[in-house]
């Protein structure tokens, strides 16, 4: 058995009942279940349906997501989220590049590197390259000033730890900024590279080796090992290319807002939702989320 969700933006809360009711009637699903007033609501079915992405590019124009999943194992026991543009809404490089005065420069090389047009590792190289004297004293500021979380982070976290799970920050960023963020939202862990400083500057060079791709299918291999976990048991969430690996090995990999030739290789593509989205499609309803 399957569940399908439909879920709106929380903000335009534009989910109607008769949009439900059609689609649960074309498909022959069960009763539909409200999780969230004119936001999310689901049904049960029993086998996928054959124009599913049909269904799912229409209902994109309307600015609802589809998302289909199977019924057994929905609950997922370990969140592994990417942090740039997924737990927070801005990319930390691109930031501490404003900072320098090389801005335009470093959101054109981040921005194909996320798309995979460029090599993940070279592109990050290169990109810290133009960082190099920076003042340490900016990571604070930009911490203080340009960070703003991801809209439904807090409850997505709050409300796992609650129902016993566990939650990783995976990302290619930065330490400095991993360990305020998963501090913050209250991931047990956190992974990511570290910008080198001397004499109270930025150096221009990051430890190696760098945590690209490889490194966050290895995190998720090595903490669901430790924790006795299978790969079913995960929800990965993330945007860029260098998520691709993760998500394809968790049981659920959730591409959020994501750069389109990301979201074309996952199943589960949050375009209009925000991170409350990923408690929706575990069947979590707006009764069941504890703040965060």
């Amino acid at each position: 058995m399957y569940f399908a969700t439909l879920i709106a933006s929380p903000s335009a809360r534009n989910l109607e009942p008769a949009l439900v009711e059609n689609l649960r009637n074309a498909w022959g699903g069960g009763d539909a279940d409200w999780l969230a007033p004119d936001e999310a609501a689901e049904f049960s079915l029993d086998a996928l349906p054959d124009n599913r992405w049909d269904v799912w590019g229409d209902l994109q124009k309307m600015g609802v997501d589809l998302i289909i999943l199977p019924a057994e194992g929905r609950k997922k026991k370990m969140l592994l989220a990417d942090m740039d543009s997924t737990m927070i809404q801005q990319e930390c490089i691109d930031e501490l590049a404003d900072e320098a005065g090389v801005g335009e420069r470093v959101k054109d090389i981040t921005a194909r590197a996320m798309n995979g047009e460029l090599d993940f590792e070279g592109a990050l190289t290169e990109r810290v390259g133009l960082l190099k004297g920076l003042p340490e004293s900016v990571i604070g500021d930009v911490l203080a000033n340009r960070i703003t979380l991801m809209p439904g982070g807090q409850a997505l976290l709050a409300t796992m730890k609650a129902n016993g799970a566990y939650a990783a920050l995976v990302s290619g960023g930065f330490t400095a900024f991993t360990a305020h963020v998963a501090a913050t939202l209250g991931f047990d862990e956190n992974r990511a590279n570290t910008l080198n400083v001397a004499d109270g500057a930025l150096t221009g060079t990051v430890g190696m080796p760098i945590l690209g791709r490889e490194a966050k299918v290895q995190a998720l291999k090595e903490i669901t090992a430790r924790l006795g976990l299978s790969h079913d048991d995960v929800m990965a969430v993330g945007d860029g290319a260098n998520d691709l690996g993760m998500l394809g090995l968790a049981g659920a990999g959730v591409a959020l807002h994501a750069k389109p030739s990301v979201a074309a290789e996952c199943d589960i593509r949050i375009n209009h939702g925000d991170l409350t989205a990923l408690l929706f499609i575990q069947g979590y309803a707006q009764s069941d989320i504890v703040d965060g």
